[in-house]
């Protein structure tokens, strides 16, 4: 009966082992599709900003008196950013229009809310907030405001608010009520919602055929189905996006994703990177390196990326853009948690969203404090978040006082999330 039974357990394993392998290796991309994509000497995008660069310049310098030619600066200087992820350009696009506002006094709607988009992408969420409540009381445009106003509140954390604006403006039919539809699905925890909303407004970007919109919403569904495990639909989804622009940063980063954590291909998620961080200058690109340096075991490629990184959080402009990854650094770093308690506890003050009583909650925990850590989790963070990166730090947390039966759940919901967290997550899920 043993002996039975052993060969039994011996080939149950063996199975296993089998599909797992299946499952790991299964080819989705292929580097044909995308090659061509990785050394594009001309950028489009980049080429009318310096046009209009010259052009508006030009045309200020010439009547200075016609300030909404700094409108259309800002704009050009916001199409620098996007194209090089260079922040210079972000804040050259903020001083153009802190300007305009400062012509108009703060009394038209329209410049208000150019300022306010500019303040979200820099994470001054508050900033951004003041000024859209002044662009609401002009009441021009009502609709695109609370559009927006519904946006900030999200990443304010102030959920019922987004709730409210965003059944203002409800229309089924409309890009923009159901692309913020399924950001709220998404919050809610429910991606299946998510997607169908998303494709839902696809449907529209595509029927439109503005290059824009079927831009965004490319890369965006290509996130929502990685995150469901149809990886196939995203790297797709990501081929579209490149085919409209060759030069899309993020799209190549996320078929570098795929090609490093579904694929288990380390070296060639690198050569798509060093591609793109030729000539676009993102701080996370080479933490995004790091990591798979860091699962290679090349401690001298890690090493010079996460140089790289801290040379660029030399530059002031960056403000509080990378407070999430900085607080992460610091921790890992083991000598530094009190900078990273103190940058958490900023960042709770700025948007005290559960993500950010996340990064509080796992600094104060390795730091040794996991009464306080508890106390976090337990108030601000479960049942508020479905994000998996928060909830490993709460298994963590949980776990480290002795609350077995809440991370069991846990561990079962992030083991769905690895290809979301990456290798180098999996098997501390796995620890659990």
């Amino acid at each position: 009966m043993n002996s039975k039974y052993n060969i039994l357990t011996l080939v149950i394993v063996l199975l296993l082992l089998a599909n797992c392998k299946e499952g790991t290796t299964t080819q989705i991309t292929n580097s044909n599709d995308y090659n061509a994509y990785l050394n594009i000497s001309k950028n489009e995008t980049l080429e009318r900003a310096k046009k209009n660069e010259m052009f508006w310049s030009q045309k200020l310098e010439q009547t200075p008196n016609q300030y909404p030619y700094k409108g259309k600066l800002a704009t050009t200087y916001s199409n620098y950013f996007s194209a090089t992820g260079q922040v210079e350009y972000l804040k050259k696009a903020e001083d153009y229009l802190r300007e305009l506002n400062d012509n108009t006094k703060y009394n038209n709607a329209s410049y208000l809310k150019s300022l306010a988009y500019n303040y979200i992408s820099q994470h001054k969420f508050k900033d951004a907030l003041l000024h859209l409540t002044k662009a609401e009381l002009i009441a021009e445009d009502l609709q695109e405001t609370r559009k927006m106003l519904f946006d900030v509140h999200l990443e304010l954390g102030n959920y019922e608010m987004a709730h409210t604006y965003l059944n203002t403006f409800e229309n089924f039919s409309d890009f923009d009520y159901l692309i913020r539809l399924s950001k709220w699905s998404d919050h809610k925890g429910d991606l299946d919602a998510a997607i169908k909303y998303m494709e839902k407004a696809l449907t529209i970007a595509e029927t439109s055929n503005l290059a824009p919109l079927k831009q965004w919403s490319y890369t965006n569904i290509a996130d929502f189905y990685g995150h469901a495990g149809n990886i196939q639909k995203s790297y797709d989804h990501y081929l579209k996006a490149l085919a409209l622009d060759p030069n899309d940063a993020y799209a190549k980063k996320g078929i570098a994703w795929i090609v490093y954590s579904y694929e288990d291909n380390p070296q060639e998620a690198l050569r798509i990177l060093d591609a793109v961080t030729d000539s676009y200058f993102a701080p996370d690109y080479f933490l995004l390196k790091a990591e798979i340096a860091e699962y290679l075991g090349n401690e001298i490629l890690k090493k010079e990326q996460l140089a790289l990184y801290d040379n660029a959080m030399q530059n002031e402009s960056y403000g509080d853009m990378y407070n999430k990854y900085n607080v992460l650094l610091h921790v890992e770093a083991n000598t530094t948690i009190e900078k990273a308690i103190s940058i958490a506890k900023t960042e709770v003050r700025n948007r005290p969203t559960p993500q950010s009583y996340d990064l509080l909650a796992w600094a104060h925990f390795n730091n040794g404090n996991l009464e306080e850590a508890l106390h976090i989790v337990d108030h601000h963070i479960i049942n508020k978040t479905f994000e998996p990166e928060t909830l490993y730090h709460v298994a963590e947390i949980y776990k480290a006082a002795g609350n077995y039966e809440d991370v069991t759940p846990l561990k079962k919901e992030l083991l769905a999330s690895t290809f979301e967290l990456g290798p180098l997550m999996k098997a501390k899920i796995l620890n659990l």
